[in-house]
């Protein structure tokens, strides 16, 4: 029997993508492990392998390259040897056929957190039931209770009219405004796909951390000699001040446990991190908006190392081409406004992690010197945000005045 090939789900949070277009032709025998075709999710555009072998069947009215299709839209089909294409009268490409079973695509995102229904094929009568047993997530059951709300009398923006976190929140965020502000614009209306995506990020976020930030300076003169030494030498991998920071937080974040946390998935439970699994993310500005792809164990890597890193995974950013293996699972990150002019800032927590630091201007400023002798030196204002319900303030200030000191010694970045 005909295999379906369905757009797939990448992400908690996904209710549709773009289908960037086939990578194989209609009539090709297709083997299991092999592209089929790209798709741009949440966070990144992805080629989508088969795990089934057939011969590629692709209707006519399978979505067109570069249209934004739902999750679950029906593209095209895998068929047996001798096989004929079902009829297309049948196949509509909408996610409720049920003539055919289903193909399960393989991709390289980690698809994680809040999800929907599982798609089976179910009767009309069926599909009811389930709906009406599943009503919310467990995540929307989590955040009515801690916020107070009574989620049954919510209309849920998930499959069925399921109750989803974000419906809880939003809400919430209703009861918050004040009668006399207007009303304000739908996210689906004003945003693209991905916009929306941040947005909520940010929105869960600040809904689940109390956040609290120390600004404070730090000598980086010894960093700014050290980078113009990569410059001159003509280094293939010159390495950014981010790098350099990063590369010195792994050592301070072993002597601070109480920092070097983050949560997991379901935010029951903190997770202490340290060692090989220190990964640290890295926020990037893209022409579709603030992505944070992850580092992969800093401590372990030397600075060249971690630049090569970095700039591969800011160049699959800005075009839009990172993997679920690129983001996710950091224990912080590190944001820098320094190029733009910006001292002190307050950077949002990304969910799961409970520091962000951020990273300002290096200014050249006079500085006291032993015996009173004043000194030209390079200075950055860094500003550490913390979630206050996991760290005090003082844990907090030791760790940003030991990174300051790791700083401004410079020697943790010397193999």
């Amino acid at each position: 029997m005909a295999a379906e090939i369905r757009f797939p789900r990448l992400g908690w949070s996904m209710e549709e993508g773009r289908f960037v277009g086939w990578l194989q032709g209609s009539g090709k025998e297709i083997a299991v492990g092999q592209p089929l075709f790209e798709m741009e999710g949440e966070k990144a555009v992805q080629e989508i392998e088969a795990v089934e072998a057939g011969r590629l069947y692709i209707p006519a009215n399978s979505p067109k390259p570069d249209t934004v299709v739902a999750v679950g839209t029906l593209l095209g089909y895998l068929l047996a040897p001798g096989e004929m294409p079902p009829d297309e009268g049948t196949g509509s490409g909408s996610a409720t056929a049920e003539a055919t079973p289903e193909v399960t695509l393989s991709n390289t995102a980690d698809t994680q957190g809040e999800s929907e229904s599982p798609q089976v094929s179910t009767s009309d009568t069926e599909r009811h039931e389930i709906v009406e047993y599943r009503t919310a997530t467990p995540r929307a059951r989590r955040a009515a209770e801690q916020l107070g709300i009574d989620w049954e009398k919510l209309s849920g923006s998930g499959r069925g009219g399921r109750v989803r976190e974000r419906d809880v929140l939003a809400y919430d965020a209703q009861l918050d405004t004040p009668l006399s502000e207007p009303k304000p614009v739908a996210l689906s209306s004003s945003l693209s796909p991905r916009r929306k995506v941040i947005a909520e990020r940010l929105r869960r976020s600040l809904s689940h951390v109390i956040p609290v930030t120390l600004t404070t300076k730090a000598d980086v003169t010894k960093l700014v000699a050290m980078r113009e030494q990569f410059k001159s030498a003509q280094a293939k991998w010159v390495p950014s001040y981010t790098d350099m920071v990063a590369k010195l937080l792994t050592g301070v974040l072993s002597k601070h446990p109480q920092v070097s946390v983050r949560w997991n998935e379901e935010r029951s439970r903190l997770i202490a991190v340290g060692g090989d699994a220190v990964d640290i993310g890295i926020a990037v500005d893209t022409a579709d908006g603030l992505l944070v792809p992850v580092v992969r164990g800093v401590g372990t890597q030397s600075l060249v190392s971690i630049t090569q890193q970095t700039q591969e995974l800011i160049g699959r950013a800005r075009a839009g081409r990172l993997s679920g293996r690129d983001t996710g699972g950091a224990v912080t990150s590190l944001t820098n406004l320094g190029a733009y002019g910006i001292d002190a800032f307050t950077p949002i927590i990304n969910f799961g992690e409970v520091t962000i630091l951020g990273m300002g201007c290096i200014r050249r400023e006079p500085v006291f010197s032993v015996g009173d002798r004043v000194e030209s030196r390079q200075v950055m204002t860094l500003s550490l945000t913390f979630d206050h319900a996991v760290v005090d303030g003082a844990p907090a200030a030791a760790f940003l005045r030991d990174l300051v000191a790791a700083i401004e010694d410079g020697s943790g970045l010397i193999p």
